[in-house]
């Protein structure tokens, strides 16, 4: 009986005390890798626009009454006040600019095609016409 309440009572213990020792975590050393930690070589976002980029921008806002003036080439304070009032007025972010949403609202989105891949004005693509290949 005395030997029947000593094992119970052990692997009582045993259980109760197995899930706690499992989930502590292990001690790392400062030079061990550590899992999640992001890299030092991370991939650099664009910090400003170019001024290029800026001048189109500019100039459609001009275009669509959102900015006044001939455009600077740029990204100055009006230019972000402007884009800002145009993502407001459509109901989009106005923190982060320029939304993607805005500049093809101004034109500037991406095309479906390069300018050099359209079909010229006597291509059958251009004509809707039928290619047809003459055989000798």
């Amino acid at each position: 009986m005395r030997l029947g309440q000593v094992l119970l009572l052990s692997s009582l213990l045993v259980c109760c005390t197995a899930p706690a020792v499992s989930m502590t975590r292990a001690h790392r050393g400062p030079t061990s890798p550590r899992i999640g930690r992001r890299s030092k070589s991370r991939l650099q976002s664009q910090k400003t626009i170019d001024d290029q980029r800026a001048t189109q921008i500019q100039s459609a806002l001009i275009h669509s009454g959102y900015l006044t003036g001939e455009p600077s080439g740029h990204w100055d304070a009006q230019t972000q006040a402007a884009m800002e009032k145009l993502q407001q007025d459509n109901g989009w972010q106005t923190k982060l600019v320029p939304d993607s949403r805005a500049l093809i609202k101004l034109g500037l989105g991406p095309s479906t095609a390069p300018a050099n891949s359209l079909p010229s004005q006597n291509s059958p693509l251009a004509t809707n016409q039928p290619n047809t290949i003459h055989q000798q």
